[in-house]
């Protein structure tokens, strides 16, 4: 492939990168859609109760009839005083203290008062149906962002030069490098292709781009199966990363192309990024903490990091090997 049909598109909308970032940025989408509808569902229906409350009133908060709710006497306008059950959100209001109601006129059986369980559950409906819409676009703002500095990428002036693939493991993440011969030195993150598993070190590659000088190099290897194009997971580095360091060995074996076989499925690659949504759970408990939420809060919370955590793998350049 010449620097032209690169720039062009050329098999770029087929590399295994873009459909890698497709499919997690697809499981975000959907877990995104199903919080917001879920979210949309529950703050219509509160909205539905709060807005029909336009009558106000004064009240006394009696004893707590259990753990989940207080009890409230008041007065509707015109009518005999009664005792109604109201579902505090939080901490009840002490047992005396003095507090609005508002209720509906035409059924005064559920009034509100201020810190009602329907207004938290309200507020807590339209805060997740935002922050779901803000994600979507997010993830979305991305991918077309890398979409569009990786095509340019391969436009850049083409160069031979000396490159040796090695990978880092810093932590639950696993990256690919090419790392120059140049002085100084560069350290160019991939995305993985299966044809760096086989790839000598040093070997030869065409990068599109200065690594000296341009903030996003891509690279092209050309190997027996035909030429293939590597791209840019991040900027180019000017310090070694940081983590463990494992070198492709200077010449592949026998089993090459058994294990590139391998590697290349998607499955593989998803089983690989699997360390990633390990956090998901413990930052649900955090969540459902501070939100004071319940099940279903930590259910939302750990399936959206977990799906966020292999969108992130797949932007980051995660390396299955």
């Amino acid at each position: 492939m010449t620097r032209g049909s690169a720039a062009d598109g050329g098999r770029l909308g087929t590399l295994r990168p873009l459909r890698h970032a497709l499919l997690t940025t697809a499981v975000v989408l959907a877990v995104c859609g199903v919080l917001a509808g879920v979210a949309a569902t529950e703050f219509a229906a509160a909205s539905a109760h709060i807005s029909a409350a336009t009558g106000r009133a004064e009240g006394v908060v009696e004893a707590g009839r259990d753990e989940s709710s207080v009890l409230v006497r008041w007065t509707p306008p015109g009518q005999a005083e009664r005792v109604d059950a109201v579902e505090p959100a939080g901490t009840p209001p002490a047992p005396g203290a003095r507090t609005e109601v508002a209720f509906d006129p035409a059924d005064p059986a559920h009034p509100l008062i201020p810190g009602a369980l329907i207004l938290a559950d309200a507020d807590r409906a339209l805060t997740t149906l935002a922050f779901s819409l803000v994600v979507a676009l997010l993830v979305v703002g991305v991918l077309a962002w890398q979409m569009v500095t990786r095509r340019r990428a391969f436009a850049q002036p083409v160069r031979s030069v000396p490159v040796r693939r090695v990978r880092w493991q810093a932590g639950l993440a696993t990256r690919s490098y090419l790392e120059t011969d140049t002085h100084p030195g560069r350290w160019i993150p991939v995305h993985f292709d299966p044809v760096l598993v086989g790839l000598p070190s040093p070997t030869v590659v065409r990068l599109h781009g200065d690594p000296l000088r341009d903030r996003l190099v891509a690279a092209t290897v050309t190997d027996s199966d035909g030429e293939h194009l590597l791209v840019p997971s991040g900027p180019v580095r000017l310090e070694e990363p940081r983590g463990h360091r494992t070198d492709n060995p200077s010449r592949p074996d026998a089993t090459v192309g058994a294990r590139a076989a391998t590697l290349a499925r998607m499955t593989r690659q998803l089983q690989a990024d699997l360390p990633l949504v390990v956090p998901a759970p413990f930052i649900g408990l955090l969540w459902t903490y501070v939100d004071r939420g319940g099940l279903l809060t930590w259910v939302a919370v750990t399936a959206l990091t977990a799906a966020l955590g292999l969108w992130l793998g797949a932007v980051r350049g995660s390396d299955p090997t």
